[in-house]
């Protein structure tokens, strides 16, 4: 077991937490420009999607606040029950009768006053557990026990999702065990074998299932089919050509008027680009760089290895998810549902990946 010979200083990271609150705050009022239209619409109330996202905010901000003050040593205690209650989560959203199916997917359940999208409680829970597994093991990294006992609890998860059906969200969470390994100092032979493994078991999941591969095909070239496939992304590139430099002002886009279908949701940032223009994205690619940038520091300076895994297990979550969800958006890569952190709407994403900015700032407390 390892002991933390640090006191905490009372004192979490500034820096990290006013980055946090300035994409939350951000995020909050492009949601608003994003969505008052058509939810103006569909829900009679152009403030809809603004009132909920600042209830999540609010929610996400306590949680925030509350995390951060419990020792991170405590999910090392108890990372075996919370990939219990994760397996158990995904197991009722696929086959009970309170996961709701919605677009031909069952990713949500019902908790009553609200929904909940299980995926996202995935995520933390395997950073988790594969940060408790390379600290009871950092002396034994690249002994074969250690590299297959993290894909044991990670695989069933990422199985259950994919049968949901979500292979995106899959992705990204062994995107985040491999570079876990990887930080930890696994050989790179062995981080290398076990992804080009896990790349091919994706590129059987794309060619067996055609709607996946019309959708790899269609990035190819999104104008072959643009009321199918191709019609999201060919909307966001309209946004984003049409915002320029400094963008149509903010309020302004036009695609939001039920050309892109939810523009507050994945393909936020093509509204960014639209009323903000370049120069916005770019302000959003900052704020994200230096945040990163920041928990990349604290991996360094955390006081163990289990702090640091846990650090750097949620920083390569948000840096992955901000690479594919502008990647999509840019039709840099093919189609695909991820949210942008701190940003998308999205209430148990937005509220989630708070509480989980609240472990870092713990961490921070105990730093060097």
């Amino acid at each position: 077991m390892e002991k933390n010979i640090r006191k905490s200083s009372g004192n979490f990271d500034a820096w990290i937490f006013s980055l946090t609150g300035i994409l939350v705050l951000f995020g909050t009022i492009m949601v608003f420009s994003a969505s008052y239209v058509q939810s103006g619409v569909k829900h009679n109330d152009p403030l809809f999607f603004l009132k909920k996202n600042i209830v999540f905010s609010i929610i996400g901000f306590a949680g925030m606040l509350f995390v951060s003050k419990i020792n991170y040593k405590v999910y090392k205690k108890y990372a075996l029950p919370l990939m219990g209650v994760n397996i158990l989560l995904l197991l009722m959203t696929r086959f009970s009768p309170l996961g709701i199916e919605l677009n031909y997917a069952k990713r949500w359940l019902d908790i009553g006053f609200s929904t909940l999208m299980t995926s996202e409680v995935t995520k933390f829970a395997c950073i988790i557990m594969t940060a408790t597994i390379i600290s009871n093991r950092k002396n034994l990294i690249n002994n074969p026990s250690t590299i297959i006992q993290p894909f044991i609890y990670v695989g069933l998860s990422v199985l259950l999702i994919i049968i949901q059906p979500d292979l995106s969200t899959s992705v990204t969470i062994l995107f985040v065990t491999f570079g876990m390994l990887f930080i930890a100092g696994m050989h790179y032979i062995y981080v290398l074998g076990i992804a080009g493994m896990g790349i091919f078991g994706i590129i059987l999941l794309i060619l067996f299932e055609p709607y996946r591969l019309k959708r790899f095909t269609t990035f190819l070239d999104p104008f072959k089919d643009p009321l199918g496939n191709g019609y999201q992304v060919i909307q966001s590139l309209y946004a984003l050509g049409s915002g320029g430099i400094f963008g149509l002002g903010l309020g302004k886009s036009r695609q939001k008027f039920f050309y892109l279908p939810e523009p507050q949701n994945d393909f936020i940032f093509a509204i960014i680009g639209e009323e903000l223009g370049y120069i916005g994205g770019i302000f959003v690619l900052i704020l994200f760089a230096f945040l990163i940038l920041r928990c990349l520091q604290l991996v360094v300076k955390a006081p163990d290895m289990f702090s640091s895994m846990l650090v750097a297990g949620i920083t390569l979550q948000i840096g992955i998810q901000v690479l594919i969800n502008i990647g999509v958006a840019t039709s840099s890569i093919p189609n695909t549902g991820l949210p942008l952190p701190f940003i998308s709407y999205g209430g148990t994403s937005l509220v989630i990946f708070m509480c989980a900015m609240g472990i870092i700032l713990n961490v921070s407390r105990y730093s060097k």
